[in-house]
């Protein structure tokens, strides 16, 4: 071997160590690296949730209730014989909102509505009784000559109407029986009215009977018993209770109602 051949050998062996010794320093550097990565995790991106903090249950707020669905009604019940009327103010009774309906005023101790086109009447708000009661008032006619008394009322949870003067002033009776109206069931009476007279008309509803009298002389009697109890659609508005009239000026006062053997107790709905 010449002194040329050993030089350059001497010089390949060199620069062979100095690579293999970048190889490990290199290896050694990225498995350092990769531990650190593995115990310092990034911090997470803007907008991403942090993985490392306890997941919050995921509970919907609660509120305090500020308002129901709940009658605004007072708590208090008809258990005993009832005033629904003072002679002075309307009370709990509201002006029916029939559309075209007549004044309704307080005067002279009664509650006096006006002609209407076509009808004018006013609604019980207040406590209620359904079922094994008895209502009264007096009632007249002041001008016109159609019924000036449609005095709508309930039968447990159904409505029906007792008419005074209808179909031409004199027309009595329920409406409606089993679909058939006043003029048209076995309740029908023809009485004479006249304007300005006060009639006293009291009204009993028990489950099987619905019974009435004018000035104390039987105006109904009848067994319902198995069968269809509903109003006429004019006076769908004054259900629970309501006292309506039709092209007619009418009064009432003295209304008065009362339990007639503990029946259910219930407070009128809102309408």
């Amino acid at each position: 071997m010449t002194a040329r051949d050993a030089t350059n050998t001497s010089t390949a062996l060199r620069s062979a160590r100095r690579n293999v010794l970048c190889i490990i320093l290199l290896s050694a550097f990225l498995i350092l690296g990769g531990c650190r990565r593995s115990d310092s995790p990034a911090p997470p991106a803007p907008n991403e949730p942090d993985a490392s903090a306890q997941a919050e249950p995921n509970e919907p707020k609660v509120t305090p209730a500020t308002a129901t669905n709940e009658p605004n009604v007072s708590p208090e019940l008809i258990t005993a014989e009832t005033s629904l009327f003072d002679g002075k103010t309307l009370g709990k009774w509201k002006v029916t909102d029939f559309g075209g309906q007549g004044e309704v005023a307080v005067k002279d101790g009664a509650i006096h509505m006006d002609i209407g086109q076509d009808m004018t009447g006013i609604t019980w708000s207040g406590p209620l009784i359904r079922m094994d009661y008895e209502i009264s008032l007096d009632a007249m006619r002041t001008k016109g000559n159609d019924f000036f008394c449609g005095l709508t009322f309930p039968f447990g949870d159904k409505p029906c109407s007792l008419i005074l003067g209808g179909w031409g002033g004199g027309l009595c009776g329920l409406s409606n029986i089993d679909y058939y109206d006043a003029a048209n069931n076995e309740t029908t009476r023809m009485i004479s009215f006249e304007n300005n007279k006060w009639c006293h008309v009291r009204l009993r509803i028990t489950p099987d009977k619905i019974e009435a009298w004018l000035d104390d002389e039987v105006l109904v009697n009848i067994n319902v018993k198995g069968r269809h109890i509903d109003i006429r659609a004019e006076v769908d508005l004054s259900q629970p209770l309501g006292v309506a009239t039709w092209q007619t000026a009418g009064a009432v006062r003295n209304i008065v109602v009362k339990p007639v053997t503990g029946g259910p107790l219930l407070p009128t709905p809102e309408f």
